[in-house]
């Protein structure tokens, strides 16, 4: 929920209101009693209006009436609404959640004062390396949510409209904010020149600087009147690049590729690793399957089943012979002490495989629903 910017004392009374505690000393916590799995489950269950209802109650009438003084109307009714639907949580689910609201409060604050680097590194000291990934995902997660999110109502033609006459770079900066889904309807509609050169720009993208993102969103809150905020959050990137890829249609993909392995041939072999990995081989068709199996050395099956899922290992057996299958499962039993590094150079060149013989029309990938298949 957003807060009214009303003065800069505005954050420290709403802080102070809730009793946050100041930054935590660079040492780790003690550990505390965690919530059972079932707990756990039930705070999962909660959306965010449900659990910021559980902090309010938590909280009691006057402090609350504290934190709603900085609240938007809009958001003052919708917490109300969802106080008075809340209903009982048990003291564990209370103290679940009033945990995660502590972690984020102390997150929030920490960027704040010192950027995601200094919030990582005091987050870590405090709550250890996995508590603060998870911690700052969260967060950036919700920062990048906010930065240009009334991009999500303008389609995509009127996104291109918008876009169509702005820098490579500018295009590629904010079509990271958006679903790869739109990003890729909004490529399409561009000439192949350009298309490369946003790609391009997006899988090399690192942190914009707050300053850039505020005249950039300031822009295009002109055209399509949104709020403005600036926040140094890492969008783009070849992950998401390789995300659009795969929603992209198949004409627009080769242009892309074409044109970016002809200057920068590592970067194309670098989005087109991350399109499809070998795990995503269970979603092909037993015939695509069968079929590049024929292609592959038996030494890399066998590599490649010594660290995957059960589900990968179960598609690729149940493609093979019968004979086929259970000599793969006896150089199983006897293939011991194995690098990971050679496991994953293995399952690499099997997707090597899978990519060749799709660029040749012999096997089917599914893409991000864009294919409709006739058996």
């Amino acid at each position: 929920m957003s807060a009214k910017k009303r003065s800069a004392d505005a954050p420290a009374e709403a802080a102070a209101a809730v009793e946050a505690p100041a930054a935590p000393a660079p040492k780790a916590e003690p550990a505390k009693q965690q919530p059972s799995a079932a707990a756990k489950s039930r705070i999962a269950a909660l959306t965010g209006p449900q659990k910021a209802a559980a902090v309010v109650v938590s909280l009691g009438a006057d402090k609350a009436s504290l934190l709603y003084k900085y609240m938007d109307p809009e958001d003052v009714e919708t917490l109300t609404l969802e106080v008075a639907r809340l209903g009982y949580l048990d003291s564990e689910m209370t103290e679940g959640v009033l945990t995660d609201f502590y972690e984020m409060c102390l997150t929030n604050k920490a960027i704040t004062e010192g950027g995601l680097e200094y919030a990582k590194t005091v987050l870590e000291k405090a709550f250890g390396e996995q508590t603060a990934a998870q911690l700052l995902e969260k967060v950036e997660k919700s920062m990048k949510n906010r930065q240009f999110a009334f991009l999500d109502k303008a389609d995509a033609k009127s996104l291109f409209s918008a876009l169509q006459y702005e820098r490579p770079q500018t295009v590629a900066l904010v079509l990271s904010y958006v679903s790869p889904a739109k990003s890729a309807s909004v490529v399409e509609q561009m000439d192949p020149a350009k298309q490369v050169k946003v790609v391009e720009y997006m899988a090399k993208m690192e942190s914009p600087s707050p300053s850039t993102m505020k005249i950039i969103e300031a822009e295009m809150n002109r055209r399509f009147s949104t709020i403005v905020s600036s926040k140094n959050v890492k969008v783009g990137g070849v992950d998401f690049v390789a995300s659009l890829m795969n929603n992209i249609d198949r004409t627009s993909e080769k242009s892309i590729f074409d044109g970016l392995s002809a200057y920068n041939q590592e970067l194309a072999d670098e989005i087109r690793k991350r399109m499809f990995v070998f795990e995503d081989l269970v979603g092909m068709d037993d015939r695509s399957v069968q079929r590049f199996l024929r292609d592959c050395d038996p030494k890399d099956i066998v590599l490649s089943l010594k660290a995957t899922t059960e589900e990968v290992a179960n598609k690729l057996l149940s493609n093979m012979s019968t004979r086929m299958a259970q000599n793969i499962k006896d150089d199983l039993e006897i293939t011991t002490n194995v690098r990971m590094k050679d496991v994953e150079e293995a399952q690499q060149r099997i997707v090597d495989v899978i990519r060749k013989l799709e660029e040749q029309n012999e096997i089917i990938i599914i893409k991000g629903g864009k294919d409709d298949i006739i058996a």
